[in-house]
């Protein structure tokens, strides 16, 4: 007799598609535990720190390089207390160990344009209803003004 038990019937299409984590997604996440694992190794250093950021800010597309180079630059003169650390692979800034902004490339998430994005550890509010993430095409004085203004705010 052979009552071999047969595999389940599969009840998906095989033209549907796993909608979970992207390559680039993955890819962040994998960055993130590696980043986890060289702070503890490095413990409380904050010039390595500031240097990881430094050499990712440097392999950067020059548009989105020129971008981040001037974000770190106001970010450094306008909120000295935020410390540079990687976030998923970004370029991030914190206050107590906790990332308030971060800069995300264009080249990360293939998207048209550079993002500056704040956590929920920003003083933004405003009501019921704020921005939290600015497209960056381009900085010029006005952007830089807005983004000090932005910063200060955060930090408050």
């Amino acid at each position: 007799m052979t009552d071999a038990k047969k595999p389940a019937k599969r009840t998906t299409a095989k033209d549907e598609k796993y909608e979970g984590f992207t390559e680039d997604e993955r890819a962040a996440m994998k960055e993130r535990a590696k980043e986890l694992k060289a702070s503890a190794r490095r413990g409380a250093n904050a010039a390595d720190a500031e240097s990881e950021v430094l050499a990712k800010i440097a392999e950067l597309p020059d548009a989105d390089r020129v971008i981040a180079e001037r974000i770190h630059a106001i970010l450094k003169a306008n909120a000295p207390g935020l410390t540079p650390k990687l976030w998923y692979g970004m370029p991030a800034y914190a206050k107590n160990g906790k990332v308030v902004c971060h800069v995300v490339s264009a080249q990360k998430f293939k998207t048209r344009y550079s993002t500056l994005a704040f956590s929920d550890e920003a003083n933004l509010d405003d009501g019921n209803m704020w921005p939290t993430s600015f497209a960056l095409a381009k900085l010029t004085a006005a952007e830089e003004k807005k983004i000090v203004a932005l910063i200060k705010k955060a930090v408050s």
